[in-house]
C-alpha cells in the first residue's frame, strides 16, 4: 500500500476489555495501521449518553489529551461510553471523520456512518446498521495456526480427541453454581472417558474459588491426563492454544465473547447455557449460533463429538463495511 493510500485509523480502547477485542478485532481486519487511543472515564461517563451527547464529558484529562488533530479517517469504537467521543472526533474534524460504532450508541444513531450489531441484538435495521452473526474478535485462521505450532509441543502428552472446557461464571445478573459446575466438568470428563481422549480446562476469575476447588478435584480423581489452567496461574496462558488445538470445544454461555472465539476455531463447539446461567439475550445469540452451524447445544442427552463448521468471523464483515465508507470519502474529496 502507498503512503498516499494509508488512512488514518484511530481505536478508541477502554477499560473493557472485551470492548477492546472488538474494535481491534475489526481494525486488523483491515489490514492497515492503526493507533489505539487508551480512554480513561470520570464519574460523569455513568450518565445516559443523552447527557453526554457529542462531547468530552466523563472522559478523563489525560486521556483528553490524546484526542488532538490531525483528525483520523475512521474511528473505531465499541461500547456505550465510547460514543459520545467518536461523535465529538467527528465533529472536530468537520465531518471528515467517518465513525464505525460496535454496539448500540444508546443515542445519536444517525449520527454514525456505520453501527454494527449482533443479530441477537434485534436493533432495527436502518441503511448505516449492519447486523453482523456475533461479536467481532481477534481469533484468526492465521492466528490460530501460529498458536498451535506454539503450542503443540506443550500438549504432545494430551491423547487425542482433546475436550477444551472453557469455563466462565458469575455476572452481574446470573450465578454460576456448585451444581453447574459439578455437571459440566461431569459430562466433559464422561465424554473424554468414552473415547480415551483428555481434557483441557481453563477457568476465569468470575468461574469462584469453590467452584475452581470442584473442578480441580474432579479431574485428579478422573483417571484421564489433562492439562489445567487457574486464571490465577502465573504460566502462560494456554487458552489460544486450546482454542487451536482441540477437536471439542466446551464453553459455558455466560459471555458473548467466549461463545464467538470458540465459534471462530476448528474444533466442534458445545455450548452450556443452563437456566439460570445464560441471560435471554444470551441465549438469542447462542440460537442464532446453533442455526448458523457453527455450534450446537450441551444437552442433558448430547453426545461430544468433534464436527466440522465454518468460522466465525464477523470483525471481517465490519471491516469490508469500514473500507467501503473510507472509499467513499477519497471518491467525495476527489471531485
Amino acid at each position: 500500500m502507498s503512503e498516499q493510500d494509508t488512512h488514518l485509523i484511530w481505536v478508541l480502547a477502554d477499560d473493557r476489555a472485551g470492548n477492546v477485542n472488538q474494535a481491534i478485532g475489526v481494525a486488523e481486519a483491515l489490514a492497515q495501521p492503526f493507533k489505539r487511543i487508551d480512554i480513561g472515564y470520570t464519574k460523569l461517563a455513568r450518565l445516559p449518553n443523552i447527557i453526554r451527547g457529542t462531547s468530552l464529558m466523563g472522559v478523563d484529562v489525560p486521556s483528553r489529551t490524546r484526542l488532538v488533530a490531525p483528525w483520523p479517517d475512521l474511528v473505531i469504537s465499541a461500547g456505550r461510553r465510547t460514543a459520545p467521543i467518536a461523535r465529538w472526533i467527528k465533529k472536530q474534524s468537520r465531518g471528515h471523520t467517518r465513525i464505525c460504532q460496535i454496539m448500540r450508541p444508546d443515542c445519536g444513531e444517525g449520527a454514525f456512518d456505520l453501527i454494527a450489531v449482533p443479530a441477537h441484538d434485534r436493533m432495527t435495521i436502518r441503511e448505516n446498521i449492519l447486523e453482523i452473526p456475533g461479536a467481532p474478535h481477534r481469533v484468526t485462521e492465521t492466528r490460530l495456526l501460529i498458536e498451535a505450532d506454539t503450542w503443540r509441543p506443550q500438549f504432545k502428552g494430551l491423547p487425542t480427541p482433546r475436550f477444551a472446557v472453557i469455563v466462565g461464571g458469575n455476572t452481574k445478573k446470573s450465578v454460576f453454581t456448585r451444581d453447574m459446575a459439578d455437571e459440566l466438568i461431569s459430562k466433559a470428563i464422561e465424554a473424554a472417558r468414552a473415547v480415551d481422549g483428555s481434557l483441557m480446562v481453563t477457568t476465569s476469575r468470575r468461574t469462584g474459588p469453590e467452584n475452581e476447588a470442584l473442578i480441580a478435584e474432579r479431574l485428579e480423581t478422573s483417571g484421564l491426563t489433562y492439562h489445567l489452567h487457574d486464571w490465577m496461574s502465573k504460566n502462560e496462558n494456554p487458552y489460544f492454544g486450546y482454542l487451536a488445538l482441540a477437536d471439542v470445544l466446551i464453553v459455558t454461555g455466560d459471555s458473548v465473547s467466549m461463545c464467538c472465539e470458540a465459534a471462530a476455531a476448528p474444533g466442534g463447539v458445545y455450548i452450556y447455557a443452563p437456566d439460570g446461567l445464560a441471560l435471554d439475550r444470551h441465549k438469542l445469540l447462542h440460537q442464532s449460533l446453533y442455526e448458523g452451524g457453527y455450534a450446537c447445544p450441551m444437552l442433558a442427552g448430547s453426545e461430544l463429538v468433534p464436527f466440522r463448521h465454518p468460522s466465525l468471523q464477523p470483525a471481517r464483515l465490519v471491516a469490508q463495511r469500514c473500507l467501503e465508507l473510507l472509499s467513499a470519502t477519497e471518491s467525495r474529496t476527489s471531485i
